[in-house]
């Protein structure tokens, strides 16, 4: 059963966190030409509603990671061990960065994208703060990442 669970849990990290990594790595930069850009551009011509939708609903498919990750865990017996522990704690902060910062500021790019140039102009240190904190949650993933496959002091087999 472990096998099973382990295969669940590296296939939704493939197939849910990556999208939503690459979409809201993607977002900024296509948010910033489009906010800066003196004709009217809609979200819809960059493709940022897109973008959104794979962030939003990728991030909730992606709770199978973790969900999954704990029976593994569980099933190996690992979950006192500190590559664990570190990742757990990397995944909760990645997910509260995601859910508090990268799709709300996507949402308020999204929001002021229809309007007038100089308005949108305002919003457009709102599209480099996005930047950063969408590498922060690629970062978290990265880190994440090396931790499920190095496994430093790993003592269970």
């Amino acid at each position: 059963m472990n096998k099973f669970f382990l295969t669940v849990h590296v296939l939704a990290a493939i197939l849910c966190v990556g999208p939503v990594t690459v979409a809201a790595s993607m977002f900024p930069p296509i948010a910033r030409k489009m906010l800066s850009s003196e004709t009217s551009a809609t979200p819809v011509a960059g493709g940022l509603d897109v973008l959104h939708r794979i962030t939003r609903v990728y991030a909730w498919a992606g709770l199978a990671v973790p969900v999954f990750g704990f029976a593994v865990a569980g099933g190996m017996q690992v979950m006192d061990e500190a590559w664990l522990i570190v990742s757990i704690v990397l995944t909760l902060a990645a997910a509260l960065v995601l859910a508090f910062l990268v799709v709300p500021a996507q949402s308020a790019v999204l929001a002021v994208a229809d309007q007038a140039a100089e308005a949108r102009s305002g919003m457009l240190s709102k599209a480099k703060l996005l930047s950063m904190t969408s590498g922060i949650f690629s970062l978290l993933w990265v880190v994440v990442l090396v931790l499920m496959v190095v496994k430093p002091g790993h003592t269970k087999g």
